[in-house]
């Protein structure tokens, strides 16, 4: 696994997209993470330039459900199987919100094998999805800040509603 970056700057996307890129082809990292057959499972790992890393086992059908990363810019990168992400091209409001009625257009899908991930701002909001009926799929995820909190969201059509805040002693 890289070793975490000593500079006490903050890592931009390009250096946490790099950190996963790396870490999900680390044979030896990848190693001790142990797959359960109906749950997510994950171990939580150093990243680079303080944030916080997670590998992350995803068996066939899990998912995450629509959430975002409490402000906290980050990346991912899928090591092993697919992975399909939901998520949505707008920012919404940091506060003050119980429920909104999205904007037509707002959706957005895509596929990341193996080897693919992406970065994303403070404002991103998205669901994970492993698609596989059969195998299952690891990923590795960084934030930075480390998550102070996460906000999952409950979708019914083109309305996206607050149902829940977690914060670090939830995980």
């Amino acid at each position: 696994m890289p070793a975490p970056s000593s500079s006490s700057s903050a890592p931009d996307l390009a250096t946490l997209l790099e950190f996963a890129r790396a870490t999900a082809t680390d044979p030896e990292v990848l190693a001790r993470l142990a797959l359960h057959p109906t749950e997510r499972t994950w171990i939580r790992l150093e990243g680079p330039g303080g944030s916080e890393a997670w590998l992350i086992g995803w068996p066939p059908g899990s998912e995450t459900g629509w959430h975002d990363h409490g402000g906290s810019s980050g990346a991912f990168v899928t090591a092993l199987g697919e992975l399909s992400e939901l998520s949505l091209v707008m920012p919404l409001p940091s506060a003050g919100w119980r429920s909104l009625e999205l904007e037509e257009g707002v959706d957005r899908q895509r596929t990341l094998e193996a080897g693919r991930g992406r970065a994303f701002g403070p404002h991103h909001v998205h669901q994970v999805i492993n698609p596989s009926a059969t195998g299952h799929a690891v990923s590795v995820h960084v934030y930075h800040p480390p998550l102070p909190q996460l906000r999952r969201y409950a979708r019914q059509g083109d309305v996206l509603s607050v149902a829940a805040v977690e914060t670090q002693e939830d995980w």
